[in-house]
């Protein structure tokens, strides 16, 4: 990791809705905690996991948080002040004209994080090609100090026109802004790209989140001294250092998240696609879709070969310029409230129990969830749920479930009721995971299926069924992968900049090397400032498109770049030009200091024992996997079985983190990366 001494222990947690999700090496062996998450103070959760985990004076924390997704979507960030151009405050508002929903004309618009008073134009203008035309004078400066004093924001956001192409009039506004005390965003340095309003949202997101983020950082900072550094004598030992996962796929500093937290609005979910692509490539399936049921939410991508970020993307309403790994979210997990509608209709989420109250079975829930839908199948054993240490309560669950079915005026059973919860919340799934497979292009039969997160393996067969993959993987502790791709994920940062350069035959080679060379600077700036350790690598990548066409594709800047591109549109649009010219849009930089894979190649103690003929199934339950027919179905505990061994469904396979449902007639085999691969065809 980073630093002169290496820490001793290092811990990965990901903070959910409903359960905060810890992973660490002892030993060379992976272990996994769940805790009860803390909604209403996350790092609460993170105290007690790491009392519980017991940790020393030397260790590392890295964590996976949906703080600032959670702010967003619930509009609990700061008050922002935007310093724009004058004449374009209301850019952030006006946007792009293109309706959300086509026929929809009386579909409203997500209202803008900065409020009409809290924006203010500077008057200064720079030229598309970084021509300084007007500078802003002193009294113009002051002026706008002034201004801004007065609105008394939390934040600031500062985004002038073609700052990207030249920062002078805005590292000015920088200047004038800096002794007002508050958090600044400064769009150069966040996102030195073009389309003022993407930059421009991106920059007032990283404000919206700057001040509720630097807290909640520095709460887990000092928690994490506190358990490890203690005080007196003990103050001379090493601090334990605490790293961010970021969106794009790797991790970062705390000083650098606390910074620039706009880059981690999908830390969490970003931690569980680089697991999934990272236990499929052990088991030899490097093309895969991903499937994370946790509590509250469901979260799916496509991988082909690599985990690779995207540079646009919406979060909340809101676009976002930084590198994000393409994960689609939907309102669909084991906490997932159903409802009827006012036509009689089942719905499933997207609100959801959350950890308070929780499900029905937990103890506190009134509604109906997934969660007891599957509990009511016997899909859920109520004495193994988290190894035994929980007990889920059924009786509660039959009772309360009847009495609210009963004042929704419903003649269902609860066992047609619970089916029918299932088949609602496998359609809305059904849906994620064909706008990332068969909405782009790609067919999901050529892919496997990689489902974990708490209740991934209770509905990934039937998913897998409806989409025609022929196979599921199951990897080991499931339900805590999100955190497991926290602990193997590299340190990461990503750099940018906007050229707009026509290129007619391939890359202006000498122009870009000098570009390249530029960001490569920067980076081993950053990583040096940091004190990270380890040899810094490059990943070079370009933004081509036809001349005239608004979007770009990203290529790797290796070898023909004009030719990737033509394939590249070839294979997502379905055509190409191969005469007609070519623009280089944007070069980007990815950075990063590859981590010790952790548990990558290290036998359990179980896959050391001789090989038994058969396993054996820990009980036998009834099971209710179609039209209210039970089956008996043995149930087997995940500790019991070792590489090389099979089964055949019906089957029930529970372990601390999750529980897998096996369909009748499938066949489940353990490989020696100790996954569980499911044959659907």
């Amino acid at each position: 990791m980073a630093g002169a001494s290496r820490p001793e222990l290092r811990i990965a947690i990901d903070t959910g809705g409903t359960f905060t999700d810890c992973v660490w090496a002892d030993g060379g062996v992976l272990k996994t905690l769940k805790v009860f998450s803390t909604p209403d103070d996350p790092s609460r959760a993170i105290g007690e996991a790491l009392r519980k985990i017991g940790v020393g004076a030397r260790f590392a924390l890295l964590h996976g948080t949906t703080v600032g997704t959670n702010a967003l979507l619930q509009r609990k960030g700061a008050r922002v002040a935007l310093v724009t151009t004058s004449g374009f405050e209301d850019v952030i508002e006006i946007g792009r004209q293109a309706r959300p929903r086509l026929y929809d004309f009386f579909f409203e618009r997500v209202p803008p994080l900065v409020s009409l008073e809290l924006r203010f134009g500077v008057q200064e203008r720079t030229g598309a090609e970084g021509q300084v035309l007007e500078i802003p004078s002193a009294d113009e400066l002051a002026r706008l100090r002034e201004a801004v004093r007065r609105g008394e924001p939390e934040a600031i956001a500062i985004s002038l026109l073609f700052s990207f192409a030249n920062p002078e009039n805005e590292t000015a506004a920088e200047a004038a802004m800096a002794d007002l005390g508050k958090p600044l965003s400064v769009s150069h340095k966040i996102l030195p790209e073009f389309r003022e309003y993407e930059r421009t949202s991106t920059v007032v997101v990283n404000a919206y989140l700057q001040p509720l983020m630097q807290s909640y950082l520095e709460r887990i900072g000092e928690l994490a001294r506190n358990l490890g550094g203690g005080s007196g004598e003990s103050r001379k030992k090493p601090e334990p250092r605490i790293f961010v996962m970021q969106s794009s796929g790797g991790i970062t500093a705390l000083e650098a998240a606390a910074r620039e937290p706009v880059r981690t609005v999908l830390s969490g979910p970003a931690g569980g696609l680089v697991g999934a692509a990272a236990m499929a490539e052990r088991s030899g399936f490097p093309r895969v879709v991903s499937f994370d049921m946790g509590g509250t939410s469901t979260d799916v991508a496509l991988v082909e070969g690599e985990v690779r970020p995207g540079s646009q993307a919406e979060v909340a309403g809101f676009p976002v310029g930084v590198p994000m790994l393409d994960i689609h979210t939907v309102g669909a997990g084991g906490g997932s409230l159903a409802r009827f509608d006012a036509g009689g209709a089942l719905r499933v989420g997207p609100e959801s129990a959350g950890a308070d109250p929780g499900p029905i079975c937990y103890g506190r829930g009134t509604q109906p969830t997934v969660t007891d839908a599957n509990l009511l199948l016997g899909r859920l054993r109520a004495d193994r749920f988290l190894g035994g240490e929980f007990t889920l309560d059924v009786e509660r669950t039959r009772r309360i479930s009847a009495e609210w079915l009963k004042k929704q005026g419903s003649h269902l059973t609860l066992e047609h009721f619970a089916e029918g919860v299932l088949q609602v919340v496998n359609a809305n799934m059904e849906r994620a995971l064909r706008v990332v497979s068969i909405e782009r292009g790609y067919d999901p039969r050529e892919f496997a299926l990689v489902a974990f997160g708490g209740a991934g393996g209770l509905h990934a067969c039937e998913l897998a069924e409806a989409l025609g993959i022929p196979t599921v993987i199951l990897p080991a502790r499931p339900g805590a992968l999100s955190a497991f791709g926290i602990l193997a994920s590299d340190a990461v940062k990503d750099f940018s900049r906007t050229l707009l350069w026509n290129i007619a035959d391939g890359s202006p080679r000498a122009g870009l090397q000098k570009e390249f060379r530029k960001l490569e600077t920067a980076a081993r700036k950053e990583f040096h400032a940091e004190r990270w350790a380890g040899t810094l690598l490059f990943e070079r990548s370009l933004d081509l498109r036809y001349r005239g066409q608004g979007y770009e594709l990203n290529v790797p800047a290796t070898g023909n770049a004009a030719d990737r591109f033509h394939k590249e549109h070839q294979r997502r649009y379905g055509y190409h030009h191969p005469g007609k010219e070519i623009e280089l849009v944007t070069v980007r930089l990815r950075a990063k200091v590859k981590a010790a894979r952790a548990g990558a190649a290290q036998p359990t103690a179980k896959s050391t024992r001789r090989l038994s003929r058969r396993a054996e199934p820990v009980e036998r339950a009834t099971v209710i996997f179609q039209e209210g027919r039970g089956i008996a179905t043995p149930v087997y505990e995940r500790g019991d079985l070792v590489p090389g061994q099979s089964l055949k469904g019906p089957a029930v396979i529970t372990e601390y983190s999750a529980t897998t449902v096996i369909p009748p007639g499938k066949k489940v085999r353990v490989d020696k990366a100790e996954n569980l691969l499911i044959e659907i065809r």
